[in-house]
Formats: C-alpha cells, structure tokens, sequence
C-alpha cells in the first residue's frame, strides 16, 4: 500500500511540476511531461506503474481518458462554429477517412506491418484529442477559426478513431476467420449506434434534472463525474472502445443544452482534466520499457512518422477542405497541426496483445511505433504552433491585452494609451451612448452585457490578459472581476477604488470579493472622470540611466496619478496600494497628470510623450 500511495504522489507532484516548468519557462506543457515520465520510468527506473497498479493500470487510464474526453466535449458548443460548419464536417469525415488509408498504406509498405496491423494502426491514427489540441491552443493564443476548427476535429474524431481500429479489426476478422459472420458487424455498428444514444440519453436525463433543480448545489459535481464514469463503464461493457463515443455525446449534449449550472462546474472541470493529463501522461510514459524506446530508432519507423508528418496530414486536410471558405493560411496550419496522445497510446496498447495474441505480423511494432508517432508529433507540434501561427498571421501574438469595462472619459483616454502601446485593448459597455466618445476617439467597443454568455461567442476574449472594471457601479466592478477569476486570475483583475461608507465593511469586502483595488484608495470614479474633465492629461515617461524611477517620483507635480508602468519586457504592471512596484532603465511609466504640468528643460525627459 505504502509503494501504491509513494507511486500515486510521484506521478502527481512529476505532473504538476512539469505543467508550472511549462508555463514559467513557456514550453509545450505534454513535452515537459512526456520527459519527465521517460527520466522517471525507462530511464533510470525509478519509477514503474504498471508493476505498482497491476491490473488497475488500464482501468484507471480508461477512466481519466473518459473524463477528460467529457470535458472537452463541454466546450463543443454549436454556436462556436457558425460559419465553420463545413470544414469542420469535410475535416472529420472526408479528411478522417483519407488519413486513414494513406496511413495504413504507409504503415505496410514503410514500416512493414501486415495488411491486418497496418489497417488497425491507420484507423486509430487519425486521432488528436483534447489532452494534446486543448494545452497546445492555450499556448499558442490562436484567432478564433483555426483555434476553433481544430478542437472540434481534436474532439469529435478521438472516439471515432478508436471507433475505426476496433472496425477495422472486426472486418479483419471477418474476412481472415469462418468463426466470424455479418452478424459480427452488424453488432458493431449496433453497438456504436446505441452507445451514442446511451450518451445522449444520459445527457438530456441529467440536463433537465440540472434545470429543473432536482440535484442540490453541493452535489451536482459529483453526480455528473459519477454520471460520466458509469456512461463510459456500461457501454464499455457492453462493446469495448463505444465508452467514449458515449461520454462524448453527452458532453456535446448538454454542451447545447445551455444550462448554467454547467457553466459554473466548467472550472472546476477544467482543473480535474488538468491533473488527469498531467498524471495520465507520466504514467504512460514511465511505464515503457527500454526496449520499446530503442525500437523507435528503426529506421522503417522513422520513416513512418516523417510520411504521417509531411505528406499523410496535409494531403488529408488539402483534399478535405476543397471548395471550403478556409483560407491557405489556416489549410497549413491545420494540416500540419496533428499531435498524438492519450488515446493513441492506450488503445494501441490493447491491440498490440490482442493482435499478438492472435497471430499477425507485426503487432509487436504497435507500442514503439505509436510512441515514436506521439512524441514526434507532440515535439514537432508543441514547438512550431506558436511560430508558424505568428508567421501565418493566425495568432493573437504575446501582447498583454486589456479589457475594460464600462466607457467613460477616463477609459477612453487610458485604452487610446494602450493603443499607442500597441496592446490590444477594448471598451466593453451595455449602452451604446456611453461608447459614443470610444466611438469617436477610434477605440474598438463591444456592445453588451459582459457578463453574459453569450459575450464568448461574439467577443474573442483571447488576447485580453487584464480587465479594468471601471464602470460607475462599484457592487458591479466587483461581480465582474470574481466571475473573471477563473479565466484571467486574481492577479490580472482590477477595479477602481471603492466609495466608503460606514454601513459596510470596505476593508474586509475588498479581499473577499472583486479584483485588485487600482492606483489608490482615493482613485474613485467620479474622481478620475472629474480629472479628465477639468484636463488633466494622460503622460508617458520613459526612464533613462540619467533620469531614474526615484527622480521621476521626487520631481511629479502633486495631483498626478500614477497609472501604470509598461516593462521593457512588454509586460504591464499597475500601480495598486496592495503591492510596491518600481521603475527600471527603459520602463515607461503612464500617469494622470494636471495640464500644468510641463516638461522640465533639460534632456532627461526627451522619450516622454503627452
């Protein structure tokens, strides 16, 4: 027990420790993870799941794929691909089916697998799925299109990927045994058939119970996880590999649903499946032996992948995509976008003994093949998205965006300062009349309640690494900021300073609730706006070797607010009463300043800009 509980924390802290190297040294997230696991399990042997878990090893695999797969069909929302229903369609069918063939033709004749394994292979090939395409798009900050065209392929075609293996091996046995007949198919597209209506049934079950208040608050988490793993469970038992066909029709059913209180588990959603790809990952890896690893040197299996790479996965979505509204720019990412992962491993693992078991040439290739196949594609992926993305004009770039809420003078006047910044900013506001003078001054709007949901699919929030909530409303500012903390973190909201009064607890009601208070305990809105309209100005100063942060704070006129400090590093960082922040050569320092304020004679102030 003790080995099992020292193995289960090993895995988890690997996990994590590679999701935070990722993010804090910005490389791909299933990289980091998938060495980490190779370091802790094949290569030096620390580690070894498949002798600690036993029979439990699979099972728990099947059962986080399953979960995870749920999650990523929450966020299969139709309204997310008006416009894209086309290639989406053409992609999953069409550009499935050609990815099958050329990689079972490249399968036989490259790598040398019989007819048999190489069609088996070939159909569960053509998956990518939500534990590889989702880490990827966070990271490479994509527009809306190519981002959303290769979830929903990532999604829709991990099931039917293993969907296809399992057919393929169905066909094969009916053609190669007299014990099979066309009963045997049948029953596989019967069972795939009920497995998608099991799932479906499921979801509309447990939707209206959502709706109609039949599940408490406090359990409606664990119900719909317990309602996943018996959905998977039972149409697994009853035909092997419909499980996630099955958990992803209900994903996509009450993704469609639109019911809130789906909406609000998402997060937390999120962070399970967080923690499930980070173990998962490790598990898989460091359960390889070495022998399989030295295998994926052959050069029949390099040369496998090289063809999947440069030839199988653009040719799939060139031909697919004819006559479809996609650009060539977003036809070359997509189809060089095909990482490997979860799915691919496991389920190539029980065809590998299944095959072996039965006889046919080659099935011993499976494991080191699939391996070579996933940690290619994850590599040649995870490190190209981002840059072939920015070369093909298809990101949103790495510039800290700002979303602020509520026009008003002084917002117009910080987001025009942004813009000259070249930071991607917005004014978010229900009433037109109030984004009139935004309007007029150039300042990009978006009319509507920004609490909405429907706000995510008109407004791509992507870019927007901070919010300002500057309206007139501080109750307002504050629901703003708590609903946006699971998207941007505590950190990255702000609001104006809180009006004081003796009936409530202004002190205590700031650390509880809303975002980080802005420029001062003074700064309120209506007197920022009175600034702006008495003509105080917005003012840039650089600072120099010759002009450092201390001189500029000795030598401000009094009255003049300090803003914000833009980083040489790009990065922004507000002035706020929570944390000390300072000034280094080449930083430029954004203030409120009174219109008698004049630049001193001397060149120490010659980068600062009214």
């Amino acid at each position: 027990m003790e080995s099992v509980l020292l193995s289960l924390m090993i895995i988890a802290v690997l996990g994590i420790a590679s999701q935070w190297v990722s993010w804090r040294f910005r490389l791909p997230a299933i990289v980091v993870m998938s060495i980490a696991g190779l370091l802790a399990g094949p290569i030096t042997g620390f580690l070894n799941p498949k002798e600690v878990f036993g029979d439990l090893f699979n099972p728990i695999i099947s059962l986080a794929v399953a979960i995870i797969l749920f999650e990523g069909s929450l966020n299969l929302d139709f309204r997310e691909v008006r416009g894209l229903e086309r290639p989406v369609l053409r992609i999953v069918t069409i550009g499935a089916f050609i990815a099958w063939i050329l990689g079972s033709l490249a399968a036989h004749y490259v790598a040398g697998l019989s007819w048999a394994v190489a069609f088996v292979i070939g159909g569960l090939f053509i998956v990518t799925g939500p534990t590889v395409i989702l880490p990827l798009l966070r990271q490479a900050r994509l527009k809306p299109r190519p981002a959303a065209i290769l979830k929903w392929e990532g999604i829709i075609v991990d099931p039917f990927g293993a969907l296809l293996s399992v057919f393929a091996f169905e066909i094969i046995k009916f053609i190669l045994s007299e014990k099979e007949t066309i009963g045997s198919l049948g029953m596989f597209f019967l069972a795939s058939l009920l497995a998608a209506f099991f799932g479906w049934l499921v979801g509309k079950g447990l939707g209206w119970m959502l709706e109609k208040g039949h599940i408490p608050e406090f359990l409606k988490s664990p119900i719909v996880f317990a309602s996943v793993l018996a959905c998977f469970t039972i149409s697994d038992e009853i035909y092997h590999e419909t499980g996630l066909l099955a958990v992803t029709a209900m994903g996509i059913t009450l993704a469609n649903m639109h019911i809130s209180s789906i909406s609000e588990m998402r997060y937390f959603k999120e962070n399970i499946s967080v923690l499930l790809i980070s173990t998962i990952y490790i598990m898989l890896t460091s359960a390889l032996s070495m022998d399989v690893l030295l295998q994926i040197f052959s050069w029949k299996l390099i040369g496998y992948v090289l063809l999947m790479l440069f030839i199988v996965r653009p040719l799939s979505i060139g031909i697919s995509t004819i006559k479809t509204d996609m650009t060539t720019k977003e036809k070359t990412l997509v189809g060089w976008i095909a990482p490997r992962g979860i799915v691919a491993l496991t389920v190539s693992g029980y065809f590998s003994s299944v095959l072996s078991d039965a006889g046919f040439k080659g099935a011993g290739l499976l494991t080191p093949l699939t391996l070579a196949l996933v940690f290619s594609t994850v590599c040649a992926h995870g490190f190209s998205i981002k840059w072939l993305a920015k070369k093909l004009d298809l990101s949103i770039g790495d510039e800290p965006g700002v979303l602020i809420v509520g026009g008003n003078p002084f917002t117009v006047g910080l987001a025009k300062i942004f813009q000259e910044l070249e930071l991607p900013t917005v004014i978010a506001d229900s009433s037109w009349s109030r984004l009139v003078k935004a309007r007029n001054e150039g300042v990009k709007t978006y009319r509507g309640e920004i609490l909405s949901e429907q706000t995510e699919f008109h407004l791509d929030l992507t870019p927007y690494e901070y919010l300002i909530a500057a309206t007139d409303l501080d109750s307002y500012n504050a629901l703003v900021c708590t609903t946006f903390i699971p998207e941007m973190g505590r950190n990255n909201l702000f609001q104006l300073s809180l009006r004081k009064n003796d009936e409530v607890d202004v002190d205590r009601l700031e650390h509880t609730i809303g975002g980080r208070i802005l420029f001062n305990e003074k700064a309120t809105w209506e007197m920022l706006n009175d600034k702006v309209e008495k003509g105080y100005v917005f003012r840039k100063t650089t600072l120099s070797d010759q002009y450092d942060f201390d001189q500029y704070l000795e030598e401000r006129k009094e009255g003049t607010i300090l803003l914000f400090i833009h980083k040489s590093s790009r990065k922004i960082e507000f002035f706020t009463d929570e944390q000390e922040i300072s000034g280094d050569e080449g930083d430029l320092i954004v203030s409120l300043a009174p219109p008698s304020e004049v630049k001193k004679p001397d060149e120490r102030l010659q980068n600062d800009k009214e």
